[in-house]
């Protein structure tokens, strides 16, 4: 059966000085963590590690990805469906920003 992931990944603060970055995180304060969610049947060590090889990978994690960030999403997984995965990134990326984190997720 089929298992789902979802994963934090910690992004360089310079990120937060980006345009487009910036724009979908109106309420972002600065110095405050900058992190990228993502959600994947991949465990997220080996996600993350093809998000730093450019395999299928967000630009954002690719170019700042600095760690994954367990202690963020561990209790979530592993998740049954790809719905439920969709679900909780988003849920996901919601409240780290309702923290003040700046946040990148598709």
């Amino acid at each position: 059966m089929k298992q789902y992931f979802v994963y934090v990944i910690e992004l360089e603060q310079v990120v937060a000085d980006l345009r487009k970055f910036r724009t979908k995180n109106p309420n972002y304060i600065k110095g405050n963590d900058c992190v990228y969610v993502g959600q994947s049947t991949r465990k997220p060590s080996l996600r993350f590690e093809q998000h730093k090889e450019g395999y299928k990978s967000n630009k954002y994690a690719k170019h700042y990805g600095i760690k994954l960030r367990q202690e963020l999403y561990e209790k979530y997984n592993p998740i049954p469906t790809r719905k439920d995965a969709e679900v909780i990134e988003a849920m996901l990326s919601r409240e780290l920003r309702s923290w003040g984190y700046g946040v990148w997720f598709n």
